[in-house]
């Protein structure tokens, strides 16, 4: 690459740079709101069916659970490519910030399904035996004891999913997600612009960073509660 240039750095289009992080910031939020849609149910389900748990269905727990494992240990960017053809159906496109969710969703719904798995553990088993001696359901439990017991980890959970999001939306640029990996690829890595990719970096940094900080806020704040 190029000598960085503070006159190219001036120059730079910034509106373009400006309608790029608005659309990282699409793909994030509708990715994550996706992401927990399907990811939670998918990680309750996994907890209440382990063997030992509520609704011990061992069958059905490793079934699920070698499919999370499948989804997470394909590489982001492989998975990109396989989902082409699903993408297109859905969305009509596999390009742009539309094309770039549903590949989003998938590969992000099974880590934060093992998260919130994970999670779900570490609720005092006390508090849950208590609620079935007094004749509560098992969706009673889920909807009443464990997601309150566990929203401080839920949260994290959350936060740590979505940091991974903020890394797969550029990783998305590859194959033309649109965003700041995008404009990364297309100009920083074809055009040998380094001014561009230096400018893309330090927004996904600071992205990142103000995620994490409002995250761990937000447990704080739900561990006082």
């Amino acid at each position: 690459m190029e000598g960085f240039d503070w006159a190219q750095l001036l120059s730079m289009d910034w509106l373009e740079i400006g309608q790029a992080t608005l659309d990282t910031l699409t793909m994030l939020g509708a990715s994550l709101l996706f992401t927990v849609l399907f990811g939670l149910p998918l990680g309750v389900v996994l907890y209440v069916s382990s063997p030992g748990q509520l609704l011990s269905r061992p069958r059905l727990y490793a079934t699920l659970s070698f499919l999370v494992n499948v989804f997470r240990s394909l590489p982001f960017v492989i998975l990109l490519i396989v989902m082409i053809p699903l993408t297109l159906k859905l969305v009509g496109t596999s390009i742009g910030v539309a094309g770039a969710i549903p590949p989003l969703v998938a590969g992000a719904s099974p880590f934060f399904a093992r998260l919130v798995e994970n999670v779900l553990r570490e609720v005092d088993r006390g508090v849950i035996e208590a609620s079935q001696s007094m004749g509560a359901s098992l969706g009673q439990i889920v909807r009443h004891v464990l997601l309150p017991e566990a929203l401080p980890g839920l949260v994290g959970a959350a936060t740590v999913t979505t940091v991974a999001l903020v890394s797969y939306t550029a990783m998305s640029g590859v194959i033309g997600g649109g965003g700041l990996g995008d404009l990364a690829v297309r100009y920083g890595y074809q055009r040998f612009q380094t001014e561009v990719m230096v400018v893309t970096v330090v927004l996904l940094l600071l992205l990142v960073q103000l995620i994490q900080s409002f995250g761990d806020r937000l447990v704080l704040r739900c561990q006082r509660g």
